[in-house]
């Protein structure tokens, strides 16, 4: 599947646990104010990694990888990505 959107939030295991980062993503970033109506989600986790440079909260990426449910959430493992420049006059297809 490749698809694009916005980390909406990040996840960094203790140092105690296997390194894990993970990145939760939406197809839109929040409006003003944080409140949203509930968005499509897809959860981005990189295995052996503590942090991914340059993947933050409000990130646009552009993303690769097989989906697997997770706890019910849609979940790419290690994926390949892209991170794409922000801003309402970014070109749709870079």
């Amino acid at each position: 599947m490749l698809a694009r959107g916005y980390v909406e939030n990040i996840r960094i295991l203790p140092a105690t646990q296997a390194p894990l980062f993970s990145a939760g993503v939406v197809d839109a970033p929040a409006p003003p104010g944080g409140r949203r109506s509930p968005a499509a989600r897809i959860r981005l986790v990189w295995n052996g990694q503590r942090r991914v440079p340059g993947i933050e909260a409000g990130t646009r990426l552009r993303f690769e990888g097989m989906i697997a449910r997770v706890d019910g959430i849609p979940t790419i493992y290690n994926p390949r990505y892209e991170i794409l420049p922000d801003g309402e006059n970014a070109a749709e297809d870079e």
